[in-house]
């Protein structure tokens, strides 16, 4: 008998409001209003929400020209506005739109459906799109033969590959199991059966493949085991009609003038703002964007026609942590209701002016905090560096004589004092002075050591500023350098800051839960590039040479280095829809200290380190 599956639906309703000349094929333009909800409480009911929120709405050319718009239904304006043409509309939800979804599960489904439609100016076109399962479903049964005959503990194991497999045993059987195929090359399911027969108590191994594997089709199979013959067969049959749903989920129009912002586009002193404007019956119309933290002291944005029936504008100047209201203009007359956002806090580096200081119980060198302060940004470990801390935490070069970062009251830039990194060398190996965002872990015998960087952080800064003072040498240590670089005794040695923000983890990156970011300086395998780093949402840097420096690889700017210098160091954000989970920095006297190799001579001093938010 068929099996019945339930439908995920989509009704969007579209209105075309007609004006002449508006496009070369049909003229005039529709009205897309599109809305969502659950039409019936299934047993996926609970994730009924999470459902709607992620479902991804796709418009194209109905000749497949090219995508029109592109949705997720949390973030997708309404209404919005399309020429007379031939659409289709392409929905789809479920586990395959998730950032990481399960190849293979059995529960986690996929869903999607497509429909072609057209707009008319001047006529209502509805359209109803009815998405069905997605998934290659499989249903796998064992029949009393292999009940009778084999012991307990057969598995039958069905997979696209080792990574998207699943595991029918006595317990599953029957069971349906969803695999992710659509958009696979030619997927085909490989499957495995194993048991030990009770006669003999041998093992029974046999494997097959099924080619040509489709979304939305169920594979059912039901094993038996043949006794004059002494293998395993099945009957496969596929059901070409089936369509597998829990829920019905329906679009319906509802109406706004101004558009949901994602919640990425709200930083701490800047927001992107949106609204939909049906340009047949507001030709020529002035557009604008009003905003107000107090619903008195309004400022005005002119509004960007940045897609057809679309505006948006980028407002500035923002108070971080502050809600605001904005509203839509449309001839300096307002247009539809308001609404709210509100900026992202903008909280600065805990100690970044290197105020709060204290010195190890057993030695006559500094931690970058002071448990004793009163000061709650001062009283816990931010900052750490090579030094160690003795018997406060862990050993570092300090135990070995060599204290590389130190205080210097007597030369600084802001407060009473500035932090010094400054280079040594023993048994021909360079010693760099270094401060870092993270914690010292310990001593890699006399050749090394290992960090942990990295500090917790949500927040996302546009550049970091700092004061910096370099004196350096020519290159007198020699150990390496990476592959691609060439610096002989003839080279200067040169200065580097790193920041990055980004989403590393303890379990991938071998660190922490609030420092991750594990690095071993004796094994350059370990080192984290963030310009490539997958987990990095933002990062930059500074080389300081001796006569110039270098802003996140834009070459080389020549100027004087040798006093105090204020940089700026913008964040190129390569991510702008994910929240970092930390922030690393690193701050080294030689930018291949990690290689130990430089100008043993060479000292970097740090001041006033200030994320800037803008």
């Amino acid at each position: 008998m068929k099996k019945i599956l339930s439908l995920l639906c989509v009704a969007v309703a579209i209105l075309s409001c007609s004006k002449a000349g508006m496009n070369e094929n049909n003229g005039g333009e529709g009205v897309l209003k599109v809305d969502m909800n659950i039409s019936s409480l299934t047993k996926a009911a609970l994730d009924a929400d999470q459902l709607k929120n992620t479902a991804t709405v796709k418009i194209y050319k109905a000749d497949f020209s090219g995508l029109v718009r592109s949705y997720t239904f949390d973030q997708m304006p309404s209404p919005f506005y399309l020429a007379a043409d031939t659409y289709r509309v392409d929905v789809e939800a479920g586990e395959s739109v998730k950032e990481n979804p399960a190849a293979a599960s059995w529960e986690q489904k996929s869903y999607k459906g497509s429909k072609e439609f057209t707009i008319v100016a001047g006529q209502v076109t509805n359209v109803e799109v009815e998405a069905g399962i997605n998934n290659a479903v499989t249903a796998i049964t064992f029949d009393q033969t292999v009940v009778e005959n084999f012991a307990d503990g057969y598995s039958f194991t069905i997979g696209l590959d080792e990574s998207a497999q699943l595991v029918y045993d006595a317990s599953k059987s029957g069971a349906e199991g969803y695999f992710i195929v659509a958009g696979l090359d030619e997927p085909s399911f490989t499957w495995t059966f194993e048991g030990t027969l009770l006669k003999d108590g041998s093992s029974f191994v046999k494997t097959g493949t099924i080619a040509d594997v489709l979304p939305g089709k169920l594979y059912r199979m039901n094993l038996r085991y043949t006794i004059k013959d002494g293998d395993i067969d099945f009957t496969l049959m596929v059901d070409y009609t089936t369509d597998i749903v829990d829920n019905t989920i329906v679009f319906e129009p509802v109406s706004t003038g101004l558009a949901p912002s994602s919640v990425y586009e709200i930083w701490a002193t800047k927001a992107t703002l949106h609204a939909d404007v049906d340009p047949s019956s507001n030709a020529g119309a002035t557009v604008r964007f009003g905003y107000s933290s107090n619903g008195s002291d309004w400022k005005y944005a002119d509004g960007v026609n940045d897609s057809e029936g679309t505006w948006m504008a980028d407002v500035k100047g923002l108070t971080p942590a502050t809600e605001y209201t904005y509203k839509l203009l449309i001839n300096d007359v307002e247009t539809g209701e308001p609404r709210t956002f509100t900026t992202e806090p903008a909280p600065q580096l805990p100690n970044h002016s290197f105020e709060y200081v204290s010195k190890v119980s057993d030695g006559d060198y500094y931690k970058f905090y002071d448990p004793n302060c009163g000061v709650e940004e001062g009283s816990y470990m931010f900052w750490g560096s090579g030094n160690g801390e003795g018997a406060d935490g862990v050993k570092g070069s300090a135990n070995m004589g060599y204290i590389i970062t130190q205080v210097d009251q007597s030369d600084f830039k802001d407060g009473k004092q500035s932090v010094k990194c400054v280079n040594s060398s023993a048994a021909g190996l360079l010693t760099a002075g270094n401060l870092f965002a993270g914690q010292f872990v310990g001593l890699v015998g006399s050749e090394g050591g290992k960090v942990n960087f990295g500090r917790p952080w949500t927040s996302r800064p546009s550049a970091v500023r700092l004061w910096c003072k370099y004196s350096t040498g020519k290159i007198n240590v020699n150990n390496g350098f990476p592959a691609g670089v060439n610096l002989t005794s003839n080279d200067y040695d040169r200065a580097q800051i790193k920041v990055a923000l980004g989403t590393w983890t303890r379990s991938e990156y071998g660190g922490t839960k609030d420092s991750p970011v594990h690095v071993n300086t004796t094994d350059p395998s370990t080192f984290v590039d963030f310009y490539t780093d997958k987990a990095t949402i933002a990062n930059g840097d500074l080389i300081i040479h001796n006569d110039g420096y270098d802003v996140n690889r834009a070459g080389k700017v020549t100027a004087v280095t040798t006093g105090w210098i204020q940089y700026t160091i913008p964040l190129d954000y390569r991510n702008l829809t994910t929240y970092p989970t930390h922030i690393a920095i690193s701050c080294s006297a030689s930018q291949y200290g990690d290689y130990f190799s430089g100008c043993k001579e060479a000292t970097l001093w740090i001041d006033k380190f200030e994320l800037i938010y803008e």
